[in-house]
């Protein structure tokens, strides 16, 4: 008998965060790396968006697997925010389980991430595209076995010497883009509510290249 009690805890499944109609959960995976030492570089523009909606909204992060989370709703919507533990590399491992533990379908998966090839504070959603060379992405499209996926892009530029783009991009941001941030940060977290309210479409019409 004890055994039977044993094996019935042991193969329950924790309840999901959030219920209701998939379709109107959204998962917001904001890509970095974990740790003090790349809390503000540029390569974790991910997290810092997702922490600036989550301090509007006076949200609480907890640690779960593979990650952090936190839960948002507006206007019928909900919107798991989640920051991988796995490092950028391995992204796609968090995006792939958190997609899956809450029923998220793939179109509802927003993905924020940093853009060399974007002048600083540039915004860009896509519903498709190629890694173009990023990490996390790479590991995304592979984990999921598709490039169709939406993804937000935040522009970090490319002012670095030859030779010099790891030290860049794992580098803090400077003077003057701290400046600037505060403003970029918001335009951020007005377009991630967008996407779960208005939709992809009407999202990248407000927002690319702002």
């Amino acid at each position: 008998m004890l055994s039977f009690f044993k094996k019935l805890f042991s193969t329950t499944k924790k309840q999901p965060f959030t219920e209701g109609d998939p379709m109107k959960k959204f998962l917001i995976a904001g890509l970095g790396n974990i740790g003090p030492k790349y809390h503000n570089t540029r390569h974790n523009i991910g997290f810092k968006i997702l922490d600036a909606l989550a301090k509007e909204h006076d949200l609480t992060w907890e640690t779960e697997k593979l990650g952090d989370i936190t839960i948002h709703k507006k206007k019928g919507r909900t919107f798991l925010l989640l920051k991988p533990s796995t490092f950028m590399n391995l992204s796609g491992k968090a995006v792939r389980y958190w997609l899956d533990k809450e029923k998220i379908p793939l179109e509802n998966l927003l993905v924020v991430t940093d853009d060399l090839n974007l002048p600083f504070g540039t915004l860009r959603i896509k519903t498709k595209g190629s890694d173009g060379g990023h990490n996390g992405l790479k590991d995304i499209q592979n984990t999921l076995q598709t490039n169709k996926y939406n993804r937000f892009r935040f522009g970090i530029s490319d002012e670095f010497s030859k030779g010099r783009q790891v030290d860049y991009v794992l580098g803090e941001w400077d003077e003057e883009e701290n400046k600037k941030l505060p403003e970029r940060l918001e335009k951020a977290t007005k377009a991630i509510e967008s996407f779960g309210l208005a939709g992809i479409n009407n999202t990248m019409n407000t927002f690319n290249g702002n």
